[in-house]
């Protein structure tokens, strides 16, 4: 797994790390929506719950994971993952990370932790 830490111009050091959920973490369905269609559900307490944190820069067929920023208890997210963060410099992880969006800590409910 890939992990860059770098620091802003403020003097902050942030961690950037990918995360990219396996294919049976995601959701079939929009939880938002009335329209749930039980096949499209599963009996996830024999499931492996965890997440595939960083690691190959595979693109999965939905969402394709995104991009973690971390500084303290500040967390931002961009997605979709740019292909070149894990060797481009420093000016352009500023950008990405200027990019991202903040993420709520209520929001959280699975610990990304680089690993």
């Amino acid at each position: 797994m890939a992990l860059r830490e770098f620091v802003d111009s403020a003097g902050r050091r942030w961690e950037a790390f990918s995360v990219v959920p396996r294919e049976q973490e995601r959701r079939h369905y929009d939880r938002r929506s009335d329209e749930i269609h039980l096949d499209d559900l599963e009996d996830r307490r024999d499931a492996d719950r965890r997440i595939t944190v960083g690691g190959r820069s595979e693109r999965l067929d939905g969402t394709s994971g995104w991009l973690t920023f971390q500084h303290d208890d500040e967390r931002r997210r961009l997605s979709p993952i740019p292909n070149d963060w894990e060797g481009c410099d420093e000016s352009q992880l500023l950008s990405y990370l200027e990019a991202a969006r903040p993420v709520r800590a209520s929001s959280t409910h699975l610990r990304e932790t680089p690993h």
